[in-house]
């Protein structure tokens, strides 16, 4: 494993600790952000790791596509790619009425922790 993919996955795991933190005190939009960031960043390992050309982008579904052009099948599905996306934005900034079916709680931060230690897993077997 490359050094700068140990980098981006150890990030990524500390983003996926800190959203199970978050979660435990019902800080539900910074947990949903972590959750992202990990999925985000164990992603990008994977990319660095398997010297992939990457441009800047926060797009969970155009980095799973990036994987799948080479051949890199990674255990997340488009509509967990979708829901990641729709999440990024309102988790980081207020959005008013933009999203009105994103409704941050306990259980859409579980399933955006599940998503993100799946990806977290398969990263760390596509990595080694």
């Amino acid at each position: 494993m490359k050094s700068e993919t140990k980098i981006w996955l150890d990030y990524a795991e500390e983003n996926l600790k800190s959203s199970k933190i978050l979660l435990d005190n019902m800080l539900y939009n910074p947990s949903l952000q972590n959750a992202q960031q990990s999925v985000e960043k164990a992603l990008k390992a994977i990319v660095i790791e398997h010297e992939i050309s990457l441009k800047r982008t926060h797009d969970i579904l155009e980095l799973k596509y990036l994987l799948q052009r080479k051949n890199i099948i990674v255990s997340i599905s488009d509509d967990e790619c979708d829901l990641l996306n729709t999440i990024y934005l309102p988790s980081k900034y207020p959005m008013g009425d933009a999203i009105d079916e994103i409704n941050p709680d306990d259980e859409l931060c579980r399933i955006a922790i599940d998503i993100a230690e799946n990806v977290f897993a398969s990263a760390i077997d596509l990595t080694k």
